[in-house]
């Protein structure tokens, strides 16, 4: 972790003399005024200091947000973007945001589908952790100390240098940010096997609402199970995470086997419903349903359903379990491609059509930046008995609608996941569910119109699948964060009545004890947002 230096105050002092802004001018001028009292021993923030009136303010706002959703004009924008370079940096940020009545919002990686790490309808403040990004990985002890900034991509490239055969259960995309991905929980393919992420973390340290940085021991395990799932942003600003490493072996095998309506893909689906959670833990296998043109005449729409699948070994005992549990299918040897993990890991961030021999450099890993932005909403479900195959039709057809971009992912549960007791982290989609099932509505730009559209698709969507999911309550996964379930108050209290709306969706009934712990460390509620953890009234 670097170490912070003594101080300067010029260019803070600059700002504050050059500030003159017309709406809250006041309220970031006491702001950067308190800064400059706090930070008297520090010359490092003057750097790490963003208002609007400097250059790089917008290309530091958005340098991170990967949804285009929330870069339009209108979108409510931070008073002070502040980028610390040290965690001992941010609990005079937490008391100086106090001080003024301006909300914190706190951003690691910026893949946050709602927005709520760099957005707000109230004056605020953005801590963008971009900086602490540091990873110290010990391959002995297996073992790695994450700083809450840097990305899930790093992480793997990190272990990789290190071991050849260890490697960490988190998502595909490697521009994520660890902050949100472990206090979320956290799917990858690995989670038939080991779990989320947030099973996975044995250690973190957070600044709370008094600015005290806590590690485990001195949070206590009810803080400590609170972050692990049921998100950071209710509870503080997490600046590091410790993670158990887990074992992998030298090779692993990868498969994409795409098949058409016209290849009976609903019937495979159908199928592959009760076959995936009760395969081998070592074998993930997910499906991509979307639409695409038709091999038979080019231009002529059809669905595809792309079965991908990581293993956890060679393909000569892939093809033998395969072709016993899933032989419509048809996997042959020549769909298999052998690789390390860390291969592995480039061929799902890139597409799994890619060989291994086309593949970027693993230095790829260490890329925070993403071509192809666009906006996009996403719903999340949880399925507990098979779709019949009706059902899937629906699906389809909602995927055939003309000028709506979109695909359906369907990710197994079983194995570790059904061990795992829902009350073990605040994540409490464990046993009793076959897979998660997530819609994808994309599009370019950020016009309102084009949003109209898609978000009314994504909402079409998502009541069609009420027959087939859970109910009482309806579960959806945190970092597949949905507004639409229910928020809180802006500016003012939310009750627990109307916070359970969408926490028990979210939550289970782990949501009235992340309400307690809230209440215990934060009791003023300083961190919020639309969707965060209310503490009790009094």
């Amino acid at each position: 972790m670097k170490t912070p230096s003594i101080s300067s105050l010029t260019f803070i002092l600059l700002l504050i003399i050059s500030c003159s802004w017309a709406a809250s001018a006041d309220d970031h001028d006491d702001f950067l005024e308190c800064l400059t009292e706090q930070f008297r021993n520090y010359s490092s923030i003057s750097n790490d200091v963003y208002t609007p009136i400097n250059s790089s303010y917008t290309s530091v706002l958005e340098f991170s947000i990967r949804n285009l959703r929330f870069v339009s004009g209108s979108t409510p924008k931070p008073q002070v973007i502040i980028t610390p370079e040290h965690e001992s940096q941010i609990p005079p940020i937490i008391y100086c945001a106090e001080e003024n009545d301006l909300e914190i919002r706190t951003r690691s990686g910026g893949h946050d589908l709602e927005g709520l790490s760099y957005v707000s309808r109230v004056p605020f403040v953005i801590i963008d952790l971009i900086n602490l990004s540091e990873i110290t990985v010990d391959a002995q002890e297996k073992t790695a100390w994450v700083e809450a900034g840097a990305t899930i991509g790093s992480l793997y490239y990190r272990i990789a240098e290190k071991s050849p055969v260890l490697g960490f259960p988190a998502g595909v995309c490697p521009t994520v940010g660890v902050g949100g991905h472990f206090s979320g929980g956290g799917w990858g393919p690995m989670l038939r096997k080991y779990g989320l992420a947030a099973d996975n973390v044995i250690d973190a340290r957070i600044v709370d609402a008094k600015g005290r940085i806590l590690d485990r021991r001195s949070m206590g395990e009810d803080l400590f199970w609170a972050i692990r799932g049921g998100g950071g942003a209710s509870f503080g600003v997490i600046t590091a995470w410790k993670v158990q490493l887990v074992d992998v072996p030298e090779t692993v095998t990868a498969f994409s086997v795409r098949r058409t309506l016209e290849q009976n893909a609903t019937e495979l689906v159908h199928r592959w419903q009760t076959v995936a959670p009760n395969l081998d833990k070592d074998l993930f296998v997910s499906v991509i349903l979307t639409r695409v043109n038709s091999s038979q005449g080019g231009r002529n729409a059809t669905i595809e359903a792309n079965f991908w699948s990581l293993f956890l070994g060679g393909a000569d005992r892939l093809l033998p379990m395969m072709q016993e549990s899933f032989p419509e299918l048809g996997l042959v040897r020549e769909d298999c491609v052998e690789m390390s993990w860390i291969q592995s890991v480039l061929y799902f961030s890139e597409a799994p059509i890619i060989p291994p021999s086309q593949q970027q450099p693993l230095e790829f890993l260490l890329n925070r930046t993403q071509p192809n932005l666009g906006s996009l909403k996403t719903k999340s479900d949880y399925v507990q008995k098979p779709i019949p195959e009706l059902g899937l039709q629906g699906i389809e057809r909602l995927l055939y609608e003309p000028e709506i971009a979109a695909f359906v992912l369907m990710i197994p549960y079983g194995g570790r996941m059904s061990e795992i007791s829902e009350s073990e982290t605040p994540f409490p989609h464990r046993a009793g569910n076959l897979f998660e099932i997530a819609s994808n509505v994309y599009w370019a730009g950020n016009e309102a119109r084009d949003s109209e559209r898609n978000i009314g698709w994504s909402r079409r969507y998502y009541s069609y699948m009420a027959p087939f999911v859970s109910s009482n309550p309806r579960q959806a996964y945190l970092n597949y964060r949905d507004l639409d379930i229910g928020v809180n108050n802006v500016g003012e209290d939310t009750s627990y009545a109307q916070a359970s709306i969408w926490g028990m969706k979210y939550f289970k009934n782990n949501f009235d004890r992340l309400v307690r712990v809230k209440t215990v460390v934060d009791p003023d509620n300083f961190f919020k947002n639309e969707q965060s953890i209310p503490p009790l009234d009094d």
